[in-house]
Formats: C-alpha cells, sequence, structure tokens
C-alpha cells in the first residue's frame, strides 16, 4: 500500500489528493484514470494558492470518502490527520464551523467502515478546534457514529465531564436538550446503562419548565419513554419524574393518562392500588412491553419501603403479609430482598414478629421530602446546641469547684 510521505508545508495535501484521486479512479484505467488525476490535482493547487481552505477540504474528503473502504486503517487514519488539520489554516469562526460540518459529515457517512477508527479521528477534529460551537458539533456527530457503528463503549467515559462540556460550549436550551436525548440513546445500546440513560432522559426532561402547550408536547414521547424505564428497571427504585412539567402534563392527555397513573402508584401507593390499576387496564402492560410478574415484585418491594418509613420504625410481620400479598413464609424473604437492594437496613425479631427499621430509601425526593429533611437536621443541630451548652455548663462548674478547692487550701496553711 503507498505510503503518504509529507515534504512541505502544502505537499501534504496535494500528496492526499493524488493518493485518493489515483485510488478512486484506479478502475476505470490509465487513459481515463490520468486527466481526472490531474484534473483533480490543479484545482486542490488553485484554491491552496488562493487559500480557499473551505474548498479544499470539501474537495479532499469527497475523494477521501470514496476510497476508505479500500485503503488500510493507518492510510486513513493517515489521510484524515492531515484533512482535518486544515482548521487551523483558517481563523474565521464561521467558516472554522464549516469545515467542521464537512470533515465530521464525511467521518461518520459510512459507520460500519473501521468505525473505532473513525471515532478516533472525530476525537482528534474535536481537539484540533478551540471554537466552542464547532467542538459541539464534532461531538454530536461522535455520538451518531458511536449508536451507528455500535462503538458506543469508547465514548461512553466522555459522559461523566458532559456538564463541563456544556460549559464550554455555552449552548442553548435546545442544544443541551439535543445533546441529553443523544447520550440517553448511546446508553440505550447497553441494558447494564438502563439507570444511566434514565438519568440523561431526566436531564432532558427537566430543561421543560412553564413553558406553552406546544413546547411542552416535543417532550411527551420521551417523558413516556422515562416513565416506561423506570418502570421495567429492576434495579431503580427512586425518580424525580412526578412532579416535572414535561411528564405532568401526562395526566391530562387522554392517551397517556394510565401512564402517570402508573408512575404515581409507583412512586407513592403500594401493591394494592397497582393491582387495581392492573385489573382496569388489561392491555396496558402488553402495549408498553411490561411483564406482570416483574412489575407485582418492585411493586411489592416499594410497598415494603413505604411501610418501613413509618416513623415508628417498626413493622409487624402481618402488616407485611397484608401490604405485600404474600404468605408467611415469604415475609422474612422480601425483607432480605428489600436488603439486598439497599432499600432498608433493618433487623428481623422473629420472637416478636416485628422488623426493626434503621433506615429507608425515599422512593422520590419532592418537596415533602426536603422539608423532612430540613426538620431533621434543625432538630440535630438543636441537640448539637444542647450537648455544647451541657458541656460549657459542666466546663464552668468544674472549673468554680477547683477555685473554691485551691481557696480552702491557702486557709488551711
Amino acid at each position: 500500500m503507498t505510503t503518504i510521505v509529507p515534504t512541505s508545508e502544502v505537499d501534504p495535501y496535494l500528496a492526499i489528493v493524488r493518493f485518493t484521486s489515483q485510488l478512486a479512479w484506479a478502475d476505470a484505467g490509465p487513459e481515463v484514470a490520468e486527466p481526472e488525476v490531474s484534473r483533480l490535482c490543479r484545482e486542490a493547487e488553485d484554491v491552496i494558492i488562493d487559500g480557499k481552505w473551505l474548498d479544499l477540504a470539501t474537495l479532499m474528503v469527497t475523494s477521501a470518502d470514496l476510497v476508505s473502504s479500500k485503503i488500510s486503517e493507518k492510510d486513513l487514519e493517515c489521510t484524515y490527520t492531515i484533512i482535518c488539520s486544515l482548521v487551523k489554516n483558517v481563523t474565521s469562526p464561521e467558516e472554522v464551523l464549516e469545515m467542521v460540518k464537512v470533515i465530521a459529515s464525511k467521518v461518520v457517512q459510512q459507520p460500519n467502515d473501521k468505525a473505532s477508527l473513525r471515532l478516533k479521528i472525530l476525537f482528534s477534529l474535536y481537539n484540533l478546534v478551540d471554537h466552542p460551537n464547532a467542538r459541539f458539533q464534532v461531538y454530536m456527530k461522535a455520538l451518531e457514529l458511536a449508536v451507528n457503528g455500535k462503538v458506543t463503549e469508547y465514548i461512553v467515559p466522555s459522559f461523566k465531564k458532559i456538564d463541563s462540556f456544556l460549559k464550554e460550549w455555552n449552548i442553548d436550551i435546545k442544544d443541551q436538550r439535543e445533546v441529553f436525548l443523544a447520550i440517553a440513546k448511546v446508553l440505550r445500546e447497553n441494558k447494564s446503562l438502563a439507570k444511566e440513560s434514565l438519568q440523561f432522559v431526566t436531564k432532558y426532561l427537566a430543561t421543560f419548565s412553564n413553558e406553552d402547550t406546544q413546547v411542552l408536547s416535543e417532550a411527551k414521547e420521551e417523558a413516556v419513554r422515562a416513565v416506561i424505564e423506570f418502570v421495567k428497571a429492576p434495579n431503580i427504585f427512586q425518580c424525580d419524574l412526578l412532579d416535572m412539567p414535561a411528564v405532568a402534563q401526562l395526566e391530562k392527555d387522554p392517551n397517556n393518562a394510565p401512564v402517570y397513573q402508573l408512575l404515581k402508584i409507583f412512586l407513592t401507593q403500594r401493591l394494592d392500588a397497582y393491582m387495581e390499576f392492573q385489573n382496569a387496564n388489561s392491555g396496558f402492560l402488553q402495549t408498553y412491553g411490561l411483564v406482570e410478574a416483574d412489575c407485582v415484585a418492585k411493586m411489592r418491594l416499594l410497598s415494603l419501603v413505604d411501610l418501613a418509613s413509618d416513623e415508628s420504625g417498626k413493622i409487624p410481620y402481618v402488616s407485611i403479609k397484608k401490604t405485600l400479598q404474600v404468605n408467611d413464609e415469604e415475609v422474612e424473604l422480601w425483607v432480605v430482598k428489600a436488603i439486598t437492594a439497599k432499600l432498608v437496613d433493618c433487623k428481623m425479631n422473629q420472637m416478636n414478629q416485628v422488623v426493626i427499621v434503621s433506615r429507608c430509601a425515599e422512593r422520590e425526593f419532592g418537596q415533602k421530602q426536603w422539608q423532612f429533611l430540613r426538620t431533621k437536621l434543625a432538630a440535630w443541630r438543636d441537640n448539637v446546641r444542647n450537648v455544647i451548652s451541657t458541656i460549657e455548663a459542666n466546663k464552668t462548674t468544674e472549673e468554680g469547684t477547683q477555685t473554691s478547692s485551691a481557696a480552702q487550701g491557702l486557709t488551711v496553711r
């Protein structure tokens, strides 16, 4: 395979044009190929002389895209490394953005051909540009390529930095929504990342506040998806969807009201309410791909959490049996399942047939939970203040006693 050896500042570009055009026209025969190769090289020379770097980038990526399947990964990487370096020749932010779009669009055009290398090329392009909006455009193309090329594992680690990326890009709400949805789509490709996927859909839905009905309606499909993802996930027991305007709108939508009702049951009610819902909406589960046994199992755990939230801190076995609709032999089994899922910390008193709860998870964390936390912190603060006061009072008393004893000692002498 031909090896590209740059010899000067301009030669690399002409070498790439010649290399790719020769491969592109190789099957046409010398009589046809040579004039076409010469024409493309002259065209490249002209745009270089005129400093039309965007035109050169367009010419180069078009040829590179035609031959990408015919060359080795090493040559493809070398080709695009030189093409991407063109962005350093451009000073106008608008032209940088246009060039980035031209290059990135061609890189993602054949996702099934050397997908991981193409993703690496996009990362290199991202690091070459300084323009925030250009970086945003490259990252979005990388997300697209990761899904279509089935190489999501290479981009998932970057999601930990997404908050700093958003701050750097300084993009508007509309673009932020696009980012969150694209990331959620990437994460859905891996079933083990269901929790992370739901987190980014939740971030997307949280961007909708008190907006008009038309704007909110844009989020309706994702709101339904988020609810169903939460209900399906066997290891997710808490979410903040219920009070979000984008989700709350489902309650007034005849077609989606049952979805909202189901979410409300899973976050605020117990198994008996779910069983009533299931009986009243017989075809609902099948429509959304939900499994009855899985829903019942999750509702039993959530119902147990609801019992554990009682301030008394004690749950009689008989209450668990009745609420979870299980046999006597299954009561402790479900308590152990709740402990394993880290929903409760508790001890089982088999002699007295009671569960003693020391901690339980929250099914949602809204205004009520914040108020409860505020009350607990205030009580803790008062307790600490009382302890400090008691220590200071005892210290004062002790110092007074010591002074009195010293005075008495002087009198005796």
